[in-house]
């Protein structure tokens, strides 16, 4: 994909630098950046699209990037920079819940299902399933589109970490998710088809320059966690939480879209994970979470921060969409790439 738009001075900076200077380094430039310190790092688009960019690198790549940029010591030094105080606000956010959850925890399972079955997040899907316009189904589906295009990617980079039962069920999970040995299944495929049925662009990460900042906060988190070895049981967590958070809700998008007529090739996605995702919830934090707490009772923490924060996220990013259209606005910075029922 190309080098995304810059959001502010420090993407600005970055995006030059990948576009213009060869790897390996060393680069003066990069080590004399200074990342800006605001209060609420989920919500500075500045910083969320550099990390999302630099990320970028250990997935697909960039167009016109040289790959030694992926491990170039200076760039990974103003993500180090960028992701402590960003992992510092998660935990604050989400420390108390935690701390509660952890000490009352008995069955790991069962305990994380009533975790996230006392979230309390927006109505997102409800709304989308009874009220959302043509218009705000057009912009969710946009804003998911940084994720489910790519679906699943983060969560492969724990498989090699994990061992015995968890490593199993993970990667029974992932062979689902990647289609189940029949290509044309791919759920990353699938959801690029409901995108081009919807007269929306599928070209992997064609949006990422209008989404807001806290849908590229939410994606940021799990490479985050992905990516560090010693936060692959946040992973886990958080990949619970999504998979234990999204069958019902799958549901009730399928029936908003089919309300606002569009074609059943444009539902077949969320019609999948209507039932792929009752099952993979329970491998998920049976299988997965409560196996490397078994393993490990240290881990315990670890399962519940990375859950709390994938309900902490989904819910910020939801509420901003549902703020922008109560107050009649858009929840992108360019709402007539939907408006016009065209891509990029």
């Amino acid at each position: 994909m190309r080098l995304p738009s810059p959001r502010g001075p420090l993407s600005a900076v970055v995006m030059d630098i990948l576009a213009h200077e060869d790897a390996p380094g060393p680069h003066p430039r990069l080590r004399q950046v200074t990342p800006p310190d605001p209060p609420d790092i989920v919500g500075e688009a500045d910083i969320q699209l550099t990390l999302w960019t630099i990320y970028e690198l250990s997935y697909h790549g960039l167009e016109g990037v040289d790959p030694g940029w992926e491990w170039d010591p200076d760039l990974l030094a103003l993500r180090a920079s960028l992701e402590r105080p960003f992992e510092d606000q998660l935990r604050s956010l989400t420390r108390e819940l935690v701390s509660t959850a952890v000490a009352e925890a008995d069955d790991v399972g069962q305990s994380l299902f009533a975790f996230v079955d006392a979230d309390q997040g927006p109505p997102m899907a409800r709304y989308l399933q009874r009220e959302a316009s043509r218009d705000e189904m057009l912009e969710f589906l946009v804003q998911r589109s940084i994720y489910h295009l790519k679906e699943s990617d983060p969560h492969s980079f724990v498989l090699p970490r994990l061992e015995g039962a968890a490593k199993v069920v993970l990667a029974e999970l992932q062979y689902d998710e990647y289609g189940a040995g029949r290509p044309s299944r791919l759920h990353s495929d699938l959801y690029a088809q409901t995108l081009r049925m919807c007269g929306l662009d599928s070209e992997y990460g064609a949006y990422v320059d209008v989404v807001s900042a806290p849908t590229l906060a939410l994606n940021n988190a799990m490479t985050m966690f992905a990516l560090h070895r010693r936060l692959m049981a946040c992973d886990m967590g958080h990949l619970g939480a999504f998979e234990a958070t999204s069958s019902q809700p799958c549901r009730r998008i399928a029936g908003g879209l089919r309300r606002l007529g569009f074609p059943d090739a444009a539902v077949e996605y969320f019609d999948e994970h209507v039932e792929a995702d009752a099952v993979h919830e329970q491998l998920a934090l049976r299988g997965i979470c409560a196996a490397l707490v078994e393993q490990d009772a240290r881990y315990l923490k670890d399962v519940f921060f990375g859950a709390a924060v994938c309900l902490a996220l989904e819910a910020r990013a939801s509420a901003a969409m549902l703020d922008s259209w109560n107050a009649g606005v858009s929840s992108l910075s360019r709402s007539d790439l939907v408006r016009e029922g065209v891509g990029a």
